[in-house]
């Protein structure tokens, strides 16, 4: 791309018009010249010649022909234009004769005068008293002979050969100048157009980086011509895109965002109605079941009818109890539920949530181990902290085996406190720990039944430590399984 370019750049360009245009002109003056030139020496000879007659004319009409002054001004002309002059008086005397031939045309005069001397002649312009004429033989002359009416004869002759080569001359000067003019006009423009061609080449560059969306290249000349003009709007260009595409970008990135959450929304949506239809209908079926069986009477003793109500009342809360819970889940992921940060006693809640589940946890034959920690201060919502607490130690009591053992345990690091919760039992299938934050996702659907669980707890979980940018996680352990979230320690 560069290269093709540069096959046509300004300052190419520049050169090659330059060079052709002096090479034109030059070419055009030799052409005038070969044409013309000869032509216009031999008018200016004429001139010449009719100075020199109206000259000597004068001298003879003032009869200072014989005066040094009529003779200094006759050798100027002819010292100057190569003319050769030969004056005689009435009784053919020589008067005057040039030093250049003078003499050699006396006898040539004499002829003229008396009609007898005829060479090859074409006349140009013929008066009273001389004729200009145009001699070919073996040499070539413009010439004018004439007698004056005071008696005074005279001829004048200038070779044409020496005007024609006058001008070869002339026009192998004009070409050899012109070459050379050319060549140096050349090389001058070439290096004079750099000073136009290198600021339109940092144009481009800006121009090519602003293609790429590159804002950051920007005109520092500082002409004060139409470069430098379009070099400033340019830079005013590059502003105005750069800060036009940086608002396109913010507002298509907000956009984005928009349309993924509406899409999450709808996602959430559909798998809620989904889920909670799916959970809802074994309660509602044996809610209606019983329910029927009571209307229909189908067994009228007391112990059977109480045993009817009993089904139905348990399922009933079990509704309620999942009820509460999604809706719960349902503010926390739609950012509906404020988190409200504190500083509180992590470890005074957790003693305290502990010692209201005591009666819980002998009635089920668990032993709960937890040593006395200090206090410990953290940063986080205290009611969301204590709803995740009691998710985990919950979840720890419904499947808690073997030795039927809880630790809870409290690790102070240097920025954060790892809260945990172990229980003793089965640990969960390696391909189910990726899907335990899920809503309504169950590692062993008939035990979950057999607890109540709904299996949205866990869900609870995640979207309480989300909303508090926190960590949380689970790990198995050997004989048990072991679960933790994170929250910032005050003063860390």
């Amino acid at each position: 791309m560069t290269e093709r370019l540069m096959k046509h750049s300004i300052r190419r360009q520049f050169a090659l018009i330059f060079i052709g245009l002096m090479a034109g002109t030059i070419f055009l003056c030799w052409i005038i010249n070969n044409v013309f030139l000869e032509d216009y020496y031999i008018r200016s000879k004429i001139d010449v010649i009719q100075e020199a007659y109206v000259t000597i004319g004068r001298a003879a009409n003032s009869n200072t022909y014989n005066t040094e002054e009529f003779r200094g001004e006759l050798d100027t002309i002819c010292r100057s234009y190569d003319i050769t002059v030969c004056v005689m008086d009435a009784n053919s005397q020589t008067k005057y004769s040039s030093k250049n031939g003078g003499r050699e045309l006396e006898a040539q005069l004499v002829g003229y005068v008396f009609g007898f001397y005829m060479d090859a002649v074409k006349v140009i312009e013929e008066g009273e008293d001389y004729v200009l004429q145009r001699v070919t033989g073996e040499n070539e002359y413009l010439e004018m002979y004439g007698r004056l009416n005071t008696g005074i004869s005279f001829i004048m002759r200038t070779p044409i050969e020496s005007i024609r080569e006058s001008a070869k001359v002339a026009n192998r000067f004009l070409a050899y100048v012109g070459i050379l003019g050319t060549l140096a006009g050349g090389i001058i423009i070439w290096f004079v157009s750099d000073r136009i061609t290198k600021p339109i080449m940092k144009l481009n560059h800006i121009s090519e980086s602003m293609v790429h969306l590159d804002f950051e290249s920007k005109y520092e000349g500082r002409e004060k011509n139409e470069i430098g003009m379009l070099g400033a709007n340019i830079n005013k260009l590059s502003e105005s895109l750069e800060r036009s595409i940086s608002e396109l970008k913010t507002a298509n990135n907000a956009l984005q965002r928009d349309i993924e959450r509406k899409e999450e929304i709808d996602e959430m949506r559909r798998e809620f109605l989904a889920n909670v239809s799916h959970e809802l209908k074994t309660p509602i079926a044996l809610i209606q079941g019983y329910a029927e069986g009571l209307l229909e009477s189908v067994n009228d003793d007391p112990e059977s009818r109480g045993f009817y109500c009993e089904v139905i009342m348990d399922e009933a809360g079990r509704m309620n109890t999942m009820v509460q819970k999604l809706l719960t889940l349902n503010q926390l992921e739609f950012g509906n539920d404020v988190v409200s940060m504190e500083r509180f006693d992590i470890a005074a809640l957790i003693r305290n949530y502990l010692q209201s589940a005591d009666i819980l946890t002998k009635q089920d034959g668990i032993q709960v181990c937890m040593e006395d920690y200090p206090s410990m201060y953290v940063w986080g919502d205290e009611f969301k902290t204590e709803e995740v607490f009691m998710n985990y130690f919950s979840n720890a009591v419904n499947h808690c085996e073997g030795e039927r053992r809880i630790v809870v345990t409290l690790e102070s690091k240097e920025e954060v406190v790892r809260v945990g919760v172990y229980n003793t039992g089965q640990p969960i299938p390696v391909e189910a720990l990726p899907h335990l934050w899920e809503k309504f996702y169950k590692v062993d659907k008939a035990r979950t039944r057999e607890y109540g669980g709904s299996g949205v707890g866990l869900s609870i979980v995640k979207a309480i430590m989300e909303s508090m940018n926190r960590h949380y996680g689970v790990e198995n352990r050997e004989d048990g399984v072991f679960f933790w979230f994170e929250l910032e320690r005050y003063g860390g």
